[in-house]
């Protein structure tokens, strides 16, 4: 499946900068993005979130406190507020599509946090152009079959909770609790190594999905030794915090695109 995508068509592995880099400070800004593109990142992750007049912007906590120089929950203040708040203190947060329009050719995966972010999100990607250059994913499936629906077939998503756990019953030659049997049809899944102490992206889930012509992207890794485990038991992609660390481990597997 993964090769009907232009999304997917790249060099494996795939190398993501998870919220821009965010072990670098001031995550999902359009600097921390420039960075990434600086080290030579062509596949970037982020998170959207409407603001209460209807501003699609790129951040991942629902509320300003965490990183920024302001408190107040994002779905609760108009656009004129959030544009003040600073990440660090010093960097202001993006639009969305401002992003997309900066790097025309840079590669996103989006995660709407909100059930209300998704439309504003499938129009900004209809203004941009930007379709065949985004991925999105969710822990809600219900988001993703609202986008699918909207943007039809071309559009590359990541597998919702259940194709995930249709993935790992599927894994071990089981069938998943309440389904029908199908595989799912989406081109990638994107898991971390363990969720709540359950092995999810292991050797198994791996062939599993490769057997389905799925590519699988684990995150949030920004352990050397981990990286290069995961490159051995073959993933197609790794998300990161770390972008010198992965870049390194990559180049030094002669991995790393040109």
């Amino acid at each position: 499946m993964a090769h009907r995508f232009p999304y997917l068509d790249h060099p494996l592995p795939l190398a993501f900068a998870h919220r821009g880099g965010a072990l670098a400070g001031r995550e999902n800004t359009a600097a921390a993005f420039e960075r990434a593109v600086g080290l030579g990142y062509r596949y970037v992750e982020t998170d959207v979130h409407l603001t209460a007049d209807g501003v699609l912007v790129a951040f991942h906590d629902s509320t300003l406190d965490r990183v920024t120089d302001r408190t107040g929950v994002i779905s609760e203040l108009p656009w004129a507020q959030v544009k003040r708040a600073r990440i660090g203190g010093a960097e202001p947060i993006p639009l969305l599509e401002d992003l997309l329009g900066a790097w025309p050719d840079l590669r996103f995966n989006i995660d709407p946090k909100a059930d209300a972010s998704v439309g504003p999100l499938v129009e900004a990607i209809r203004r941009t152009n930007a379709l065949d250059r985004v991925c999105l994913g969710s822990f809600s499936g219900r988001r993703l079959g609202m986008a699918r629906a909207a943007l039809g077939s071309r559009l590359c998503t990541s597998t919702g909770p259940r194709e995930v756990a249709a993935l790992r019953f599927g894994s071990w030659l089981l069938p998943p609790p309440g389904a029908n049997g199908r595989s799912p049809r989406v081109p990638c899944v994107q898991i971390p190594t363990a969720q709540n102490g359950i092995p999810i992206g292991d050797a198994r889930l791996i062939r599993r999905a490769h057997a389905l012509g799925m590519q699988v992207h684990i995150w949030t890794v920004d352990d050397p030794a981990e990286m290069r485990r995961l490159l051995d038991l073959g993933v197609d992609g790794i998300m990161t915090d770390d972008l010198e660390t992965l870049r390194s481990v990559y180049q030094e597997r002669g991995l790393w695109p040109s």
